[in-house]
């Protein structure tokens, strides 16, 4: 069952706060989810492989180019998100954040993926302003 997008769950709000620290970023809800953009989304929590399963605690990002996307989804916590997947976008499962004792490495993977995520979808202003040091720190 998917997280209900204006609750408060851990997961959720750590996502939140990490994407709504990039300049011009804000939160909309689109199709039931979560999403989080500038211009355009950056991010989506929660995803779906087609006629598989649902990926609630996740977060679904732009790579940055399809080789990218073809190494991250040969790693395990990787998933091809349904009808975004062809497009360049890979899922990244967060449901082990809360138990595991990688939880930190599995945040700051994630950082890492909407950081890079935002800079391939914001515009060329909002990039500069976080290479100016407006925004989260990594």
């Amino acid at each position: 069952m998917a997280v209900d997008p204006t609750s408060n769950h851990p997961c959720l709000s750590r996502v939140r706060a990490m994407a709504l620290a990039y300049p011009d970023a804000t939160e909309k809800i689109s199709h039931g989810r979560p999403t989080f953009r500038t211009a355009n989304v950056f991010v989506y929590f929660g995803g779906s492989v087609k006629g598989g399963d649902d990926f609630d605690l996740s977060i679904v990002v732009k790579c940055e180019s399809a080789e990218e996307q073809r190494a991250c989804e040969s790693e395990p916590r990787y998933f091809h998100p349904a009808y975004l997947g062809p497009a360049g976008w890979v899922g990244f499962d967060l449901s082990d954040t809360e138990n595991s004792k990688a939880g930190e490495d599995i945040w700051a993977e994630a950082a890492e993926l909407i950081d890079c995520s935002y800079r391939v979808t914001a515009p060329k202003r909002a990039v500069a302003r976080l290479d100016a040091g407006e925004g989260p720190t990594l």
